[in-house]
């Protein structure tokens, strides 16, 4: 029989499941690396998990809001595909990534960006992104 985890897909993609990937982030786990936090965000976009994402988006960057429920038509999030990641030093990365989404029943779209994440009394946190086109 398989386990709950096999049994719940974790959105980033990774096939250990939600409760062995992004589950325990969203509940308060440190991310390892600066790729973990970022498959997590992607997780929580998926989830409309706000708390999570303005929580781990760092103080110097972060919005007040995100208003992801009032997003209209909202977004289907569709895949994540990590394409590089990069520690600069102990304390700063950055990771590549494409996620796929569609609004409404339009046409699937494609967001391409370099995240940049920063590591502080040991949590890392997003800070900003380049989109690429």
């Amino acid at each position: 029989m398989k386990s709950i985890d096999t049994l719940t897909p974790c959105p980033c993609g990774n096939p250990a499941g939600y409760t062995a990937c992004c589950g325990p982030l969203h509940d308060g786990a440190p991310a390892a690396t600066a790729e973990q936090l970022m498959r997590s965000r992607y997780s929580a976009y998926v989830l409309k998990r706000e708390d999570y994402l303005l929580a781990s988006w760092h103080a110097d960057t972060r919005p007040a809001s995100l208003r992801l429920a009032a997003q209209q038509p909202a977004p289907t999030w569709l895949g994540l595909e990590v394409r590089r990641q990069q520690a600069i030093d102990a304390d700063h990365a950055t990771v590549e990534f494409v996620a796929r989404y569609r609004l409404g029943g339009g046409r699937a779209q494609r967001q391409h960006e370099t995240s940049h994440f920063v590591r502080e009394d040991g949590r890392w946190y997003y800070h900003d992104g380049e989109l690429k086109s």
